[in-house]
């Protein structure tokens, strides 16, 4: 077997493994060791006030981070025997990390050892006659074959004061919890039981 059929079994394998086992994160509390990483975490301040987070992992979107904390807000109040909510203090985090791989079937004619070493090349360009290319400096016909993607990881908290009997009608932080949960619910995904 040749070093790229060899390479491409091994990209292709890695691949189906990752897929197998790569999902964004499930509404689930945020437990070490879990099969996806994230979930939400509570902390009670006062009798009705907690700080509620959500983590979701690099496959959940922000969208889904702020709408499954808005939804531990609901499920807690009415666990904790409150008709509502309020978002007294809310903040969504994002943390980005971009990464650069080479690609693996990619083999310069120089040879993988001399990684620091790298062509150059002059060239005819009318109509500005001879000029250089370097690869530390870029250019426009040759550039090593690289994969450049930015991962987003979103993490979203809340501080929320719970309260009983009808919401308050003028403050539009309020959220009736049962009602939250009931429009919600259908939009939230749970762990895949294992068997």
């Amino acid at each position: 077997m040749s070093k790229k059929s060899a390479a491409l079994a091994l990209v292709l394998a890695l691949g189906v493994g990752l897929t197998a086992c790569a999902t964004a994160t499930p509404y689930q509390p945020n437990i070490p060791g879990q099969k996806a990483t994230g979930g939400y975490s509570e902390l009670r301040l006062e009798t009705n006030r907690f700080r509620v987070n959500f983590q979701g992992n690099t496959l959940t979107s922000r969208e889904t981070v702020e709408g499954y904390l808005l939804f531990r807000a609901a499920e807690l109040t009415v666990q904790q025997g409150y008709d509502w909510f309020a978002m007294v203090d809310r903040n969504t985090d994002r943390e980005s990390r971009t990464y650069v791989d080479p690609d693996p079937l990619y083999s310069p004619w120089y040879g993988g050892g001399y990684s620091w070493w790298r062509p150059s090349w002059r060239y005819y360009g009318s109509p500005y006659g001879w000029r250089t290319w370097d690869p530390f400096w870029g250019g426009p016909f040759w550039a090593n074959r690289v994969d450049v993607r930015t991962v987003d990881r979103f993490e979203a908290s809340a501080e929320v004061l719970m309260g009983k009997g009808e919401k308050p009608a003028n403050d539009p932080k309020a959220f009736d919890a049962r009602a939250v949960m009931e429009n919600l619910r259908p939009r939230i995904q749970y762990p895949v039981a294992s068997r």
